[in-house]
């Protein structure tokens, strides 16, 4: 049972990590907006450090992981960005039905990028 609590904290870290990242992107995406799209390999690198400056506040916030035994780290090293990537995958899905503006967050890919990012730090860099 202390194990899918410990893995369950992980990844609800990763993915209000996530949503809170979106929040701040939807919040400052009009003022950067160009006319022309951003090469997608750009953004992802972009996501990719937004990710890890996540990772860093989280730390900050909480310096110790939730998962003490190392082969469930490296579990939740993989699983927890295959589930956050879902998860703003179908939030994307969802805002689409609404009609609603997208970012590139809101897709699997760039959301597993971000929280790959995050749990990356956090695997590295966590007590």
């Amino acid at each position: 049972m202390e194990i899918i609590v410990q893995f369950i904290g992980e990844l609800l870290l990763q993915v209000f990590g996530e949503l809170i990242a979106e929040l701040i992107g939807r919040s400052v995406k009009e003022p950067f907006r160009r006319p022309e799209p951003i090469n997608p390999w750009i953004a992802a690198i972009g996501y990719g450090v937004f990710g890890g400056i996540a990772g860093a506040i989280s730390l900050w916030l909480l310096p110790s992981l939730f998962i003490s035994a190392q082969w469930l780290r490296i579990v939740n090293l993989v699983l927890t960005p295959l589930i956050a990537g879902l998860v703003m995958e179908r939030l994307g899905a969802w805002r689409e039905l609404k009609h609603q503006k997208t970012i590139r967050l809101d897709t699997f890919a760039y959301g597993f990028v971000f929280a790959l990012s995050m749990a990356l730090v956090r695997f590295i860099w966590a007590h």
